[in-house]
């Protein structure tokens, strides 16, 4: 005998909030002590360091700006400001019961997502054809480890994306208000991946 999981349509009353929801802002508040951690090491990092960033050897001195591609970096901030965009319209398209429309902005954020890592993998492979690696100097140290803990959030994010447009849709004809939650959910999670980023461009690449 199965017994109907509670509230994952319905608001508790002791939350205001469906199961979903409540879990993924209980989530998303370990991640801002991830990442607020992380910020902070960037930041004791470079006000301890006489020059920011270091001289790499063999190089003249260059800024942030100089060592890393701001141009690719501001795509791929394009990029990902049009992928939330693209969550919303599917949120609110599954809102008003057109699945179609709500399926193919997934399939839009989908797209986004692997046009963030490509770009990424672009930006990446150029810095190990210079020798550039987390090794070289904290800079580099920092760099690597707050983005790249960012580009496993986006990955993260991609898989559940391709499994809501694919097998987990069929959700949509038993139980379209809780497949609408779904997104609405996993939508949130990609809001934040997002605006970590919207912190990492200028931290790292502008500043």
């Amino acid at each position: 005998m199965s017994e109907e999981i509670p509230y994952t349509v319905e608001t508790r009353p002791d939350t205001g909030l469906y199961n979903g929801k409540f879990g993924i802002w209980m989530f998303l508040a370990s991640e801002v002590m991830l990442f607020g951690a992380l910020f902070s090491a960037y930041v004791l990092l470079r006000t301890g360091a006489q020059v920011w960033p270091p001289v790499i050897p063999g190089h003249p001195y260059m800024r942030g700006m100089e060592i890393l591609n701001v141009p690719l970096a501001t795509l791929n901030t394009a990029v990902l400001i049009t992928s939330s965009i693209t969550v919303v319209m599917a949120w609110a398209s599954l809102k008003m019961g057109n699945f179609a429309k709500g399926k193919m902005y997934i399939w839009a954020t989908i797209a986004c997502s692997l046009g963030f890592m490509v770009i990424k993998t672009i930006e990446y492979s150029a810095k190990f054809e210079h020798g550039w690696y987390p090794s070289t100097n904290n800079f580099f140290g920092i760099y690597f480890t707050m983005t790249g803990l960012h580009g496993l959030h986006v990955i993260g994010g991609l898989i559940v994306w391709l499994y809501l447009a694919t097998a987990g849709s069929k959700m949509w004809e038993t139980e379209p208000e809780r497949y609408t939650n779904r997104i609405e959910v996993t939508g949130l999670y990609w809001h934040f991946v997002d605006l970590v980023w919207i912190f990492l461009f200028p931290s790292l690449y502008l500043l």
